[in-house]
């Protein structure tokens, strides 16, 4: 009994240090946000209070868009104030409706939502190993990554742009690394697709890697919603299904710098000249090719992230174009190479990526190039530098090895097992700014 009072303080003490301890850790993530909500500011006070003609001009297109399916006028004829034309599915359209009913203003304070919130998505998964090594610690770490990651160009852009490519980057990352998703695994894939088209590349994804069921969910999904739009507008759905989808022009040039798909790197190559098609087809066959079997071989080994985010730099690639924003697959693509944050040269690795993409890069190339203040071939490796980098960046998380306890993919069974037994556990104008 004489010992209970001893045993009783050192229990009281151990109490009072765990209370210690929790409280720096809270007072260290609420320090850690605020900073971060104070770099990102900037961003958002700079473009939101320019110029009205200047501000968020394609989430005007999407909003001008709705409005158009409201009042019954053709789609893919009408130009919003600042003269752009609308490119997207006509789902895209149905569904910015609830857009056009919103103030103009409010629309855009909404949509500061729609890029961070996702953005929010997009690191807790990409960077899951490093906050749960963490651990207590994992709300200030998240911050810091939430701020480095809002300075990225790609992420800068949806902001001032108004663009939807960081919530299509998240519905792809839900849908392929939830491990028991309460829909139909495919189907936030099918619709992203039918949002924007690009993220169909998935489908492919989803089917190289064993997935079938998810993959005809995601083409049923895809299907469904873009009926729907065609119910709702058939005579707009039949104008961009039969032309409007096949005219690179409606993008607005696809030469400039801010084109950084395998397709505008190769024009630039051959500018004044016209690019071969043949050439940017064959190129874009071997890179799909290999890039597909990376994201095949790295899912196989547990590397679900490292797929998605390969696959996500090929949809970039790919596409005949890619304008920086596409480029928001950066973000899980920096959580592979960072890993748990153990390895100092792959810190290093992020780190200089994060710098690169934080920089616009290919517009200084571009200026000096057409200053002549390098040598030709320089000033074109600059100005191509993010697709460049998207290539590079396919290959490091490649060869960046396996970790000892894989995180297995949602669906599969151990690494190498396939089949259906394993499934069954389961934008518009020059971008030159």
């Amino acid at each position: 009994m004489a010992m209970l009072p001893a045993a009783w303080a050192r229990v009281t003490e151990e109490g009072l240090l765990t209370g210690d301890r929790a409280r720096r850790r809270l007072l260290a993530a609420g320090l850690a946000w605020l900073i971060a909500l104070a770099a990102v500011a900037p961003i958002i006070a700079a473009n939101l209070t320019t110029l009205p003609l200047f501000r968020m001009v394609d989430l005007a297109v999407y909003r001008d868009g709705g409005r158009t399916i409201l009042d019954g006028g053709q789609l893919y004829s009408m130009r919003t104030g600042g003269g752009l034309l609308f490119t997207y599915p006509p789902a895209a359209a149905v569904l910015a409706v609830p857009l056009a009913l919103l103030a103009w203003q409010a629309a855009q304070w909404l949509w500061l939502g729609a890029v961070y919130i996702p953005l929010v998505v997009v690191l807790r998964y990409a960077f899951a190993p490093l906050l749960d090594r963490s651990r207590g610690y994992a709300g200030a770490v998240f911050a810091g990554l939430f701020a480095c990651c809002a300075w990225l160009v790609p992420i800068r852009q949806e902001i001032h742009y108004g663009q939807v490519d960081i919530l299509l980057v998240s519905l792809c990352v839900l849908d392929c690394s939830t491990r028991r998703p309460r829909w139909p695994r495919g189907a936030l894939i099918g619709l992203a697709t039918a949002i924007k088209l690009v993220p169909g590349v998935f489908i492919v994804y989803l089917l190289v890697t064993g997935r079938r069921k998810a993959a005809a969910a995601a083409a049923l999904t895809f299907a469904a919603v873009s009926g729907l739009a065609w119910v709702i507008s058939p005579a707009d759905s039949d104008r961009y299904w039969s032309g409007a989808l096949f005219d690179p022009r409606r993008l607005g040039p696809n030469l400039p710098t801010a084109n950084q798909s395998l397709r505008g790197m190769i024009l630039r190559i051959f500018y004044p000249a016209a690019g071969p098609a043949w050439v940017w087809l064959a190129t874009a066959g071997i890179v799909a090719i290999a890039g597909f079997a990376a994201a095949r071989a790295v899912q196989r080994r547990g590397q679900e992230i490292a797929g998605i985010a390969i696959t996500g730099m090929l949809a970039a690639l790919l596409s005949p174009v890619a304008w920086f924003h596409h480029l928001c697959w950066v973000v899980p693509a920096l959580g592979v190479i960072t890993g748990d944050g153990r390895s100092r040269r792959r810190l290093l690795a992020a780190v200089a990526t994060a710098g690169l993409f934080a920089w616009s890069v290919p517009n200084w190339g571009k200026e000096l190039f057409l200053a002549h203040a390098v040598p030709v071939l320089l000033g074109r490796v600059l100005e191509d530098a993010f697709g460049l980098a998207a290539l590079a960046l396919i290959v490091v998380m490649l060869r960046i090895p396996a970790p000892a306890t894989p995180d297995l993919a949602p669906g599969r069974a151990e690494p190498g097992r396939s089949g259906p037994a394993a499934e069954d556990l389961s934008p518009a104008g020059i971008r030159d700014g």
